[in-house]
């Protein structure tokens, strides 16, 4: 069973969340508070987590702060401001998708299963070594000179999308379709604000060996020289 981890300081909206998600079949751990959610997630070690921006104490962008230094876990982020420039900061910061308030029930939990099915797709169980690079395919993880380094499910899929598929070109629209999935409804500038934050994780790749590369006017591709 599938365990979400709310984070979500309002009673009624918490209270009507759980409702649906357990009828769903998910195990429904609640806190109020920031520094609670994150010893909640050490405790439950959560499949995914909905995340509040707006709590008491310390805010939603610090929590995902703190979540994304030692974990990948999908982080859905719940707020009331809904501006463009709060979507792409939850989006820059390593969350995996974002709701604004007031928002449907029903829609909340479709955003669960979209982002979860993201996260397990990935069932290619091979190794790709790219020099200092190595992407485990089969137990997620991607080390750099042997070390562990954490990206988001969602960035982890690109990646892996794009090792899959060397040297070759897509569109944003293209990656969209394979990564976010058909169903994604945001700006194409979530593959722009991912492609950053791989090029920031892997900045200690050898560049006489690949690199993931823009080419103006078509698209990205995973450019590898060896």
């Amino acid at each position: 069973m599938n365990t979400v981890l709310l984070v979500e300081d309002e009673v009624p909206i918490a209270r009507v969340l759980r409702a649906y998600l357990s009828k769903e079949g998910f195990q429904v751990e609640h806190t109020k508070k920031g520094k609670d959610a994150l010893q909640a997630f050490e405790v439950y070690r959560p499949s995914l987590v909905l995340l509040d921006i707006m709590l008491p104490d310390v805010d939603g962008w610090h929590v995902l702060q703190m979540i994304r230094k030692t974990s990948s876990c999908p982080v859905i982020m719940i707020t009331a401001l809904g501006d463009i420039n709060q979507r792409l900061k939850g989006l820059n910061n390593g969350a995996d998708d974002y709701i604004s308030k007031p928002f449907v029930a029903e829609e909340v939990v479709a955003r669960v299963h979209a982002v979860l099915r993201r996260s397990k797709s990935i069932e290619d169980h091979t190794v790709k070594q790219f020099g200092n690079l190595a992407i485990d395919t089969s137990s997620h993880q991607i080390l750099l000179n042997g070390i562990e380094v954490h990206v988001t499910p969602r960035d982890l899929a690109l990646l892996i999308f794009l090792a899959e598929h060397t040297n070759q070109t897509f569109t944003r629209e293209h990656l969209i379709e394979q990564v976010w999935g058909i169903d994604y409804e945001g700006s194409d500038r979530a593959v722009d604000l991912a492609i950053k934050r791989l090029r920031k994780s892997l900045k200690e790749w050898d560049s006489s060996v690949g690199e993931i590369k823009t080419l103006r006017g078509m698209g990205y591709q995973l450019s590898v020289y060896e």
